[in-house]
């Protein structure tokens, strides 16, 4: 059996445990840093959203040996500023976006364009995207969104309990947030495909979550009846337990995502692949750290608020209590009886120093002496 391998059996029996649950203040301190920077890059830079949710038009360039550098400085010079979004495609083509809001005729746009760069005007690819479809667009993708998370917390109130639903419910607002977040810090374009992006990795992250809640709710069943674990131990426990195995789904499922963002999108220049490779790679990760590090907390946090389970808390309290007494006082009972015990151990195995040997002159009395 491999290291690791021996590692998630001695978690699944309880051998080893790392104490999630207990260390609770140190992970929601580390989302909020996390979460904060997020909501700071996303209200101070804001989302680059695509053509297809703002409307405008996208214009292919078909040269060879045309850089992005040079199509940049192009449409920069004739939008005036430098918002167009200028990348380059798997297929030797140039891709430049240009939002409604810069009110640049698109027939206006590609002559000039045609002039600037020397190609005929016919080695341009025009799409146009009015401003009303793509706000419908935004609508009805926010209200996927949206059902989506309604669905999920109905059916973990159903399948489980309420405050298990409101834990998973939490830890996709993070995920969701952090990801978009990062979409703002980094610049990336929000297109269609990164919704896509976006309700897979709250489909996965929910996935991990529920495996995790289910392990933990085995472990607690009927834990009113005990007196040896509170309920944050034993939702340790079951987190402890599953921990190997929502690593490796999320190391599995990070590595075709890596090669997309990294491979794909950063050394072959595919940049269209960004779109949905970062979301997926973002939020994959944030999901495997909020189903360890705060769904599971959150919700032994909210358990422990029950009047049962303070009771519990109360009992454990009480018992470990009376054992550590009674550990303490045994030595001192253990340590007479070891001293007797020592002591004829001593006398049977001998002692150094000087001997007196009774018993052998008692060996010779009644004798006879062999005088008559």
């Amino acid at each position: 059996m491999s290291r690791f391998g021996n590692l998630g059996h001695r978690l699944y029996q309880g051998e080893i445990s790392f104490d999630f649950v207990g260390r609770r203040k140190l992970w929601y301190s580390i989302s909020a840093v996390i979460a904060g920077v997020a909501l700071i890059g996303l209200t101070v830079i804001g989302l680059h959203l695509s053509i297809e949710f703002k409307g405008g038009a996208v214009y292919t360039v078909s040269k060879p040996g045309l850089s992005v550098a040079q199509a940049q400085d192009v449409s920069n010079k004739i939008t005036g500023d430098n918002t167009a979004l200028v990348q380059a495609t798997g297929q030797g083509q140039i891709r430049i976006q240009v939002s409604s809001t810069e009110k640049v005729d698109s027939s206006t746009f590609v002559n000039k364009l045609s002039s600037d760069l020397d190609v005929p005007v016919s080695s341009v690819n025009t799409q146009v995207v009015g401003p009303s479809w793509g706000h419908e667009i935004s609508q009805k993708a926010l209200l996927g969104l949206v059902i989506f998370m309604v669905l999920v917390t109905i059916y973990l109130a159903i399948a489980f309990e309420w405050r298990m639903a409101v834990a998973a419910l939490v830890a996709l607002i993070h995920d969701l947030l952090i990801t978009i977040g990062v979409y703002a810090l980094v610049g990336f374009e929000v297109s269609p495909g990164t919704v896509i992006g976006f309700l897979t990795i709250l489909g996965y992250s929910l996935y991990d979550t529920v495996v995790v809640f289910d392990t933990v709710k085995e472990n607690t069943k009927n834990l009113e009846k005990q007196n040896k674990l509170t309920y944050s131990e034993a939702a340790n426990a079951g987190l402890n337990q599953t921990l190997v195995r929502s690593v490796n789904t999320t190391v599995v499922a990070l590595l075709p995502v890596a090669a997309l963002l990294f491979i794909g999108g950063g050394l072959l220049g595919a940049g269209t692949l960004n779109d949905i490779s970062l979301a997926l790679f973002i939020g994959l990760s944030a999901g495997a750290y909020s189903s360890i590090c705060v769904a599971t907390p959150l919700l032994a946090q909210l358990k422990e608020q029950q009047p049962e389970m303070k009771a519990l808390a109360k009992r454990v309290a009480l018992r470990r209590a009376a054992d550590a007494k009674a550990a303490a006082e045994a030595p001192k009972d253990a340590g007479v009886e070891d001293g007797e015990d020592g002591e004829d151990d001593a006398l049977a195995a001998g002692m150094v120093g000087q001997r007196n040997q009774p018993v052998s002159r008692a060996r010779g009395k009644g004798r006879p002496s062999g005088k008559h």
